[in-house]
């Protein structure tokens, strides 16, 4: 019988994930490993296995790996947490997660990381194969994801991996767009950030555990229209700061990532291909 653990089941891109993958999957297909059993009662009445534990305790791995065959994890420790924290969660507890999984048999793990881990100047959207390697300054959590990679890689054909490195996570009321704007307002006016909407994250992650052609495999999960911070600043009927129009981005390519692999080997096209039609959808 098939049984999908899925981490992170509360967070930002869990929670939006979940309902969809009981939908996919059937409830009693999923098991999730949540700290607070109470955040997903509802999955639970539902018929979804619930596992209350920590993603850093080998203990609660464990039981959250028994009898599993597919794992995704989607936990993760992000903006607004000590360095320490987002190591702990990121890559330290899913290297861990991956070691335990291989041991219990499990024939899919499917590890969300960011397009963050791609390095800057390289002169044109990044694609998989360039390095894993965030650039100086970079925060903890782009250097923990990439060491997660790293650290599952390193398992070889002891487990089954599937990486998807997301862009810039939006919609279904995240507020993420909006935050965004804290750091966007010092950019220039054209610089641009590459983006994705949960849905069709959900549409990826669905088919990263379904495709035998995904096994092995990383992809970016990216729409095909990069926002610019004027485009944030309409987007959120916000005036654009004073200069931002005479500002010069550097890089114009850092921050962006190419879908066109994801799109070639396992057929995903997104429902928003960009912040407007999703806007002009209403899911926001």
């Amino acid at each position: 019988m098939t049984k999908i653990l899925l981490t992170g089941a509360t967070g930002q891109v869990g929670r939006r994930f979940l309902p969809r993958l009981v939908q996919w999957a059937g409830a009693d297909a999923v098991r999730v490993l949540v700290r607070d059993a109470a955040r997903v009662e509802a999955a639970a009445r539902a018929g979804v296995e619930v596992v209350t534990g920590d993603l850093r305790d080998a203990g609660d791995r464990a039981k959250a790996l028994a009898g599993a065959t597919a794992v995704v994890n989607v936990a993760a420790a992000f903006r607004g947490v000590p360095d320490e924290e987002a190591l702990a969660v990121n890559r330290d507890a899913a290297v861990a997660l991956g070691e335990q999984a291989a041991r219990a048999g499990v024939t899919r793990f499917v590890q969300a990381s960011t397009n963050l881990v791609h390095p800057g100047g390289l002169g044109r959207p990044a694609v998989e194969s360039d390095p894993a390697e965030p650039g100086a300054g970079a925060t903890a959590y782009p250097v923990s994801k990439a060491q997660a990679e790293a650290g599952l890689r390193a398992l070889g054909g002891a487990l089954e991996l599937t990486v998807l490195r997301l862009a810039f996570v939006y919609g279904e009321g995240d507020s993420h767009l909006r935050d965004a704007l804290r750091f966007t307002g010092r950019w220039p006016a054209h610089k641009r950030l590459t983006v994705v909407h949960h849905a069709d994250v959900a549409q990826a992650l669905r088919r990263a555990l379904s495709s035998p052609q995904a096994a092995g495999r990383t992809y970016n999960v990216a729409d095909d229209a990069p926002v610019s911070s004027l485009d944030l600043h309409q987007l959120h009927g916000q005036t654009l700061p004073a200069g931002a129009a005479a500002l010069v981005d550097g890089d114009p390519w850092e921050m962006t990532a190419s879908n066109a692999a994801l799109r070639a080997e396992l057929g995903w096209r997104p429902l928003y291909p960009s912040v407007w039609t999703a806007r002009d959808a209403g899911a926001l």
